[in-house]
């Protein structure tokens, strides 16, 4: 890992400047100024200390281009900070006025057909738009110069989710930041075509003025993956880029208040690196959008677990997550009874030591006016508002034992993350377009917790060396390097699983020969003890032909088979297909899952695709329990408790040790034995026993001891 800034974290106007941050986004510029007082009574009700403040008010603050307008963002300051909440202030450049498009239309990025966004929405501007740059960093200037030395502004938020509507930008701009960015990596122009794979489709380039960005090129057409993929790194670089330079120009003014700024890691969303983005942050923050349905707690637990990896175990920020409802979504459910305050409690008891929501008052107009919110259109006198004040009593409780600062104790098994696998998988030249890693991360991380164990996520390009088991599922990418490491990490005595797309290109997307997978010039398949030929790729748009094959061990397949021999000598089988419909495509008998010894340590391979539930019994009858990372398997000692419906976590510190317990499904839980002193019960009884209790549905119970 590259050097990375010191962890810094931003202080609450409390005695001390400790606590739980507590609050959310807020835009008083929605609303006349009579209502403000009467905003912050709301919030001292609740119990808020800290607000995000002015993310999308640069009109407001620059209403012409020599025009600045700070009298009402130096009253809402003053308002909050004599009422004791902290501001993280934003450099507000995630919206651009109006009157900067109409001057300079040549900020505004293009899309792939070649036609300029239209300004009015978030980030309708170019990240490589010297023009837009020279803007934003002015007004970064501006607020430093004004707000770097007030006691009430305690961290800098640096623009919005970067990357939500200009991730991809066509325009003259990007091309040319494109060919500069191809030039410092690559060299020579022979080393880029070498990279590209250019003598294919006749692309070769004489010059570094020959690069092209992948605009569109007939409705038939697929883009040179090795092009595409730089072009993803190239776009996520340039928006770090951003960021950067806007963090820097108020650094110059005002460098001992902390910056951050808000990732987006949940549900479907992790769009950039973020393992890069996390070293240039003072304190790592995250947005969080719940998923509707089963999969609820499991997935709020899954991407709480790669934000813990990316703070590297220091504590983090929830900078936006919802208090009900969004508006965004096809299916925008409310949450459901006490899902409002135990969320919150999750993401607290995987490592966060601050809970804000998008956004204090909800809006009565504009795109998000039906999003939730700590006040919703009703007002005062509602559920929500009431369970929004209940959260921030809870918080405090917590704040007061002591929880804020401790780590969140690790696993033993890391499920490996790679953001470049991710972005390689959307490629329409793989043999399924159906690929999706991130989603395959989600649900190898749900099937541990089925198997009653609760597993680390942590990103590949980090050091995971540490733990007992690794396991990398559809990480398509691997580097000669990534491999080396794997190669070490299990003949020194680790465990490695390696899942079915894992390792079939390298980092310039080059196809690795000699079979499947074939990363590192063939060290992956030594490992694995296993050479693959093809691969089966099955489905329903299919008509007639089998869409599922079954596995000898009673498993099913659907979309990837991998066609293998098993080349070591000792290599088990742990499964092969079986069937009929495993005949029809002549792999009836062949290996699908398999275990090679290798060195001191052992290599499996999960050559299909499986669902939640046969992932959640390969663990749990394929691996022995200290291959699956289980901290404490017998229960002989301490609290005992059914592991597969109780999520249970620790935060420790120098001084105690937080246990979190959160019921996974529908029903209560009961645990026996707990040790400790109850500091916080929601939905929770305690039960005739000693450090007995019995957790109900979405109910949370946390002990210090």
């Amino acid at each position: 890992m590259a050097n990375r800034r010191t962890f810094r974290w931003p202080s609450l106007l409390t005695e001390g400047g400790r606590g739980i941050a507590f609050g959310g986004d807020y835009n008083p510029d929605q609303w006349s100024e009579d209502v403000w007082d009467e905003d912050i009574r709301l919030m001292k009700q609740a119990g808020v200390n800290t607000v995000a403040l002015a993310i999308f008010s640069w009109d407001r603050i620059q209403p012409e281009e020599h025009r600045w307008e700070f009298g009402w963002l130096d009253r809402i300051i003053d308002k909050l900070g004599k009422a004791g909440i902290a501001v993280d202030l934003a450099s507000a450049t995630a919206t651009a006025p109006l009157w900067l498009y109409e001057t300079h239309p040549e900020v505004l990025p293009h899309d792939k057909f070649g036609h300029p966004i239209n300004a009015g929405s978030r980030q309708s501007w170019s990240p490589t738009s010297p023009v837009f740059k020279e803007y934003a960093l002015t007004l970064c200037r501006k607020l430093a110069e004004r707000y770097g030395d007030n006691p009430t502004v305690t961290a800098w938020h640096m623009g919005n989710e970067y990357g939500w509507n200009n991730r991809y930008d066509y325009c003259d701009n990007a091309l040319h930041a494109f060919r500069a960015w191809c030039e410092r990596k690559y060299g020579t122009i022979g080393a880029l075509n070498q990279a590209w794979g250019t003598t294919f489709w006749g692309q070769e380039m004489n010059g570094f003025d020959e690069v092209l960005i992948p605009r569109f090129m007939g409705a038939d057409s697929m883009v040179n993956p090795g092009q595409k993929l730089d072009f993803e790194r190239f776009g996520n670089d340039m928006l770090l880029d951003f960021y950067k330079a806007e963090r820097d120009a108020i650094a110059e003014i005002c460098p001992d208040k902390p910056f951050t700024t808000n990732f987006m890691v949940s549900t479907d969303q992790c769009c950039m690196d973020y393992a890069d983005w996390a070293g240039e942050v003072d304190f790592v923050s995250n947005d969080h959008y719940f998923h509707e349905g089963e999969s609820h707690i499991d997935e709020l637990f899954c991407s709480d677990a790669l934000m813990d990896a990316l703070a590297l175990g220091k504590p983090w920020y929830v900078m936006e997550h919802s208090t009900s409802a969004v508006q965004w979504k096809d299916l925008n459910t409310r949450k459901r009874k006490g899902e409002t305050v135990r969320d919150s409690i999750a993401h607290v008891a995987m490592g966060a030591d601050a809970i804000n929501f998008f956004q204090l008052r909800a809006s009565a107009f504009g795109a998000e006016s039906f999003h939730s919110a700590m006040v919703p259109h009703a007002g005062e006198d509602t559920r929500l508002y009431r369970q929004v004040c209940e959260l921030g009593a809870a918080l405090k409780t917590l704040g007061d034992a002591g929880v804020q600062g401790t780590e969140l104790v690790p696993s033993g098994t890391a499920i490996l993350f790679s953001a470049e696998s991710e972005w390689a998988t959307r490629s329409e030249t793989l043999p399924s377009k159906k690929l999706n890693h991130w989603h395959d991360v989600r649900d190898w991380y749900r099937a541990f917790l089925d198997a009653g164990t609760r597993v680390d996520i942590v990103p590949l390009k980090y050091d995971w060396s540490g733990y007992r088991t690794v396991v990398l599922p559809t990480v398509l990418m691997l580097s000669g390097e990534d491999v080396a490491r794997l190669e070490r990490f299990v003949r020194g005595g680790g465990t490695v699983v390696v899942g079915y797309a894992t390792g079939l290109i390298d980092e310039n997307f080059h196809t690795w020969l000699g079979g499947y997978p074939g990363a590192g010039d063939g060290v992956l398949r030594g490992m694995l003890g296993i050479r693959g030929e093809e691969f089966n790729i099955l489905g329903a748009e299919a008509a007639g032909d089998p869409c599922e094959i079954h596995l000898s061990n009673g498993m099913t397949t659907r979309l990837w088979q991998n066609d293998i021999n098993v080349d070591g000598d000792g290599v088990d089988v742990l499964a092969t297909y079986a069937g009929e419909k495993a005949d029809e495509w002549d792999l009836d008998g062949t290996a699908a899952i398999t275990r090679n010894a290798y060195g001191e340590g052992s290599a499996y391979f999960v050559g299909c695709d499986l669902n939640v539930a046969d992932l959640a019994m390969f663990i749990t009858t394929g691996l022995n329990p200290a291959e699956r990372g289980d901290r404490n398997t017998s229960q002989k000692s301490g609290p005992h408790y059914d592991p597969i419906t109780t999520l249970h976590t620790e935060r420790a510190g120098a001084e105690a040790t937080f246990d979190f317990y959160l019921p996974r499904g529908k029903h209560e839980v009961e645990i026996d034995g707990v040790e400790g002193e109850p500091v916080y019960r929601f939905r929770c009884d305690e039960g005739t026993g000693p450090g007995s209790y019995a957790i109900h549905r979405n109910g949370v119970l946390v002990v210090k001891r």
